[in-house]
């Protein structure tokens, strides 16, 4: 597996890219951002997976592998069993490695506004009171926390299981406006 920072080139112009890290570390819009500039699909996985009342969709599964068999997309890098058909697919993984405390403040951030403002995400479906971060171990926060080294174990397992794929690293948001402006907008 090649491992590139910010400023390196590209290998080639990628059609089929996943972005991975931890929640709130920005996936989803480094994934939408990503899809503008090199003008592909981006599909919203937690859309494909959460149906009303927060239940896992049926077709998950059926409609990723529909979204992934398209020749050029891009989404982020979740759900551990939609992960094996994404990675097979592309061609450029993304990793948004940013500081746990950064992440934990960003994650935070969107929850908060998104109750305050009562939001709907997906299917209906929208945040739940912010004392859940006290008594739901599924709380969106508490997660964050506890599976905030996860994406660094995604990436050594994937250099092991795909080693053809380049993987860019961003470690702050720097480095993420740096690559965007480019190495992602000269491989256009």
């Amino acid at each position: 597996m090649s491992l590139l920072g910010p400023g390196d080139v590209l290998p080639h112009r990628p059609r089929r890219v996943t972005v991975n890290g931890t929640s709130g570390a920005g996936k989803t819009t480094l994934a939408r951002r990503i899809g503008e500039l090199l003008d592909v699909p981006h599909t919203e996985l937690d859309a494909l997976f959460h149906g009303p009342g927060w239940s896992p969709r049926e077709r998950f599964l059926t409609d990723v592998e529909a979204f992934i068999s398209q020749p050029a997309w891009v989404c982020e890098f979740q759900y551990d069993a939609a992960r094996p058909l994404i990675a097979d697919r592309a061609d450029l993984m993304v990793w948004l490695d940013l500081a746990p405390a950064r992440a934990l403040a960003r994650v935070t951030r969107r929850t908060v506004i998104r109750r305050l403002r009562r939001v709907e995400l997906w299917n209906g479906n929208r945040e739940g009171p912010l004392r859940g971060v006290l008594t739901d171990r599924e709380h969106v926060l508490r997660y964050a926390w506890a599976t905030r080294h996860q994406p660094r174990a995604r990436v050594e397992a994937l250099a092991r299981s795909h080693p053809h794929l380049p993987v860019v690293r961003l470690r702050t948001p720097r480095q993420v406006e740096a690559w965007l402006s480019g190495p992602v907008r000269s491989a256009r």
